[in-house]
């Protein structure tokens, strides 16, 4: 970029501007870091750009982009058209900031018939320009397997990747594969099936692909013909089977009229910043391909602008050769060799309603699935809103821990703790806990230790504190809980409460009159579920426990046998009925016969 530092900006501009040809072409401006900011095309470059700098703008956006402009560069071509091509390719190109967002759908899946020797027909989504037929984009994944597989019943074609040139099949380089073994393939690999015959299949192939289905049925009729009359009975039933499988698809086909041949039609649907562009594809009066697509506006373009863009970008896509372009409208631009029509009445008309209609829908459907996602998006926060109002909290709940003890009898007790994250369960993160420092049955005396210690442990790897915690219990456990807190010196610091199973009670901390919620009410479903959650994980742990203590003091009241031995036979005998089942040798061989022997007198097991 030439250095301006030391001339004035404007009169910089004024002087690229003032040497610019009075020629098609298109123009790129730059801003003060070298970056490409809008790309535009001309029929006549030193008129269009110097419109930029002479004229007041009503839009916005535009009004910017002239500030923002510090240098231009232009490029001279032949045509209109040539501008249109070479501005579309350098917008996708550079995605400059004040251009129309053109997408470049990668993601559709096109229908290749690749350039080699015996051609091979498959699914793409890449666009390799090396001489290849490729036939799309296809907006249905589905509609491109229905077509492969019609080619897979009509015609035996290749799947492998061998270089079938003409010198390795005489070379005896390759061996037939399975598919020629179950009927799939014909096998040129060796010379079995005709050069000739392979590219007859491949012509007839993309016929159908161009939408010729009823030259190729007016072919095989023929043919079917000629082998009958000549008592060819087996190639006939043959090509019978084929046009079979031909008309049930092109039946499938819209048929819209037998006097329209081969057309591109174009509807718009233009809503706030974006228009939607439908493209239909015509040949021999039928609908043989369609396609919508989506342009964003970035500075108040004009709807011929819009179908412009469109048209170039969509024809560039699907190489489209027709000659005749079916529009709501004069897009305002020449190209080489097409004639516009916008109809006003017969078939034609129907089908600019069609495209029409295609492009609102695509728009509709947009919204509507966007109207779906919202209520997905909004659901979490709506619900954590009220909770933070029905619970009176500074905010929202988003992640909540809910404590919960389980024994029996005083027996190994144990504590549960469960996590939700946004509403919602993180079953990852939840934890149990073994009951070290209580005696008996006191289930006040284990909740303090239970929080304690995991709040204790969370402040000293500096973990993510709760925005709620939920006490499975009501005054007296909440109270254990409070306890805790204050003794880590974080009461007050954390929203805390307590839920009474057989009321549904909410109980604060310091108020003696509990909260009723509604039934249907959000926040207590949410909080009944962790409740439920944080009992359901605790029992579970606690049956665990009680299992496994069972067993070992069963085995522990045998004088002479401790803890490693007690798990060596579980880890090999998985529990004592087992272990009942076993004979004396056994169960020697893994702890020894003195230690087995005590084992087996002791249960009275009586095998030996």
């Amino acid at each position: 970029m030439k250095n301006i530092r030391n001339i004035d900006k404007k009169e910089y501009l004024k002087e690229l501007v003032r040497v610019l040809p009075d020629k098609p072409g298109v123009y790129q401006y730059f801003d003060s870091s070298n970056k490409i900011i809008y790309v535009g095309k001309a029929k006549n470059l030193k008129k269009r750009v110097s419109s930029y700098f002479t004229k007041t703008h009503e839009n916005r956006k535009t009004t910017l982009l002239v500030k923002n402009i510090h240098d231009i560069k232009h490029i001279v071509v032949e045509t209109e058209q040539d501008a249109l091509l070479l501005e579309n390719n350098l917008i996708k190109k550079y995605q400059p900031r004040y251009n129309i967002r053109l997408k470049d759908d990668k993601t559709y899946p096109w229908i290749v018939v690749k350039k080699e020797p015996f051609p091979r027909v498959f699914q793409t989504r890449n666009v390799i320009r090396d001489g290849s037929d490729y036939f799309g984009p296809y907006t249905s994944v589905v509609a491109v397997r229905t077509l492969l597989d019609l080619f897979r019943k009509l015609y035996k074609l290749r799947t492998c990747k061998l270089n079938l040139s003409h010198d390795n099949i005489c070379s005896g380089r390759y061996k037939v594969c399975l598919e020629y073994h179950i009927g799939n393939c014909k096998a040129p690999c060796i010379g079995k099936q005709a050069k000739q015959e392979y590219d007859e299949y491949i012509n007839d192939i993309k016929s159908i692909l161009k939408g010729n289905i009823s030259n190729v049925i007016r072919y095989l009729k023929t043919a079917m013909t000629e082998y009958a009359e000549q008592y060819k009975f087996e190639e006939a039933n043959e090509i019978k089977e084929k046009l079979e499988h031909l008309e049930k698809f092109q039946n499938k086909s819209s048929v819209v009229s037998s006097t329209i041949t081969d057309v591109d039609v174009f509807g718009i649907e233009i809503h706030e910043d974006s228009a939607f562009v439908n493209y239909l594809k015509v040949i021999n009066g039928a609908i043989v391909q369609t396609f919508t697509t989506e342009l964003k506006k970035a500075m108040d373009e004009s709807r011929e602008e819009l179908l412009q863009y469109a048209i170039i970008d969509i024809r560039q896509k699907i190489f489209s050769n027709a000659k005749e372009l079916i529009v709501p409208f004069n897009p305002c631009i020449e190209l080489d060799n097409i004639y516009f029509k916008i109809p006003e009445r017969g078939d034609k008309k129907k089908l600019l309603d069609l495209s029409n209609r295609n492009a609102k829908y695509y728009r509709l459907e947009k919204e509507k699935q966007q109207a779906l996602r919202k209520p997905k998006e909004n659901r979490t926060t709506r619900i954590l809103e009220r909770m933070k109002t029905d619970l009176r909290l500074h905010n929202q709940p988003a992640l909540i821990e809910c404590f919960d003890n389980s024994n029996l009898q005083g027996t190994n007790p144990v504590a549960a703790c469960v996590v939700f994250r946004n509403a919602k369960p993180a079953k990852r993160e939840y934890r149990h806990f073994n009951v070290k420092t209580v005696e008996g049955p006191d289930d006040f005396a284990s909740m303090t230790e239970i929080v304690y210690r995991r709040y204790k442990r969370q402040k000293e790897e500096g973990n993510q504190l709760p925005d709620l915690i939920v006490i499975d219990g009501g005054k007296g456990q909440l109270g254990a809980a409070l306890e805790a807190l204050e003794q880590l010196g974080l009461r007050g610091e954390i929203p805390i409460i307590g839920i009474a199973k057989k009321l549904e009670e909410i109980f604060f901390p310091g108020d003696s009159v509990p909260l009723y919620l509604d039934k249907s009410s959000e926040t207590l479903k949410v909080i009944q579920q962790a409740r439920d959650e944080a009992h359901r994980f605790g029992i579970t742990f606690h049956r665990s426990q009680r299992s496994k203590n069972f067993i070992k003091s069963e085995l522990r009241d045998i004088e002479g046998i401790g803890d490693k031995t007690i798990q060596q036979l579980m880890k090999k005998f998985k529990s004592v009925e087992n272990l009942k089942k076993q004979t004396l040798e056994d169960v020697s061989m893994e702890i020894g016969k003195h230690k087995a022997r005590k084992i087996f007198d002791y249960l009275k097991i009586v095998k030996s």
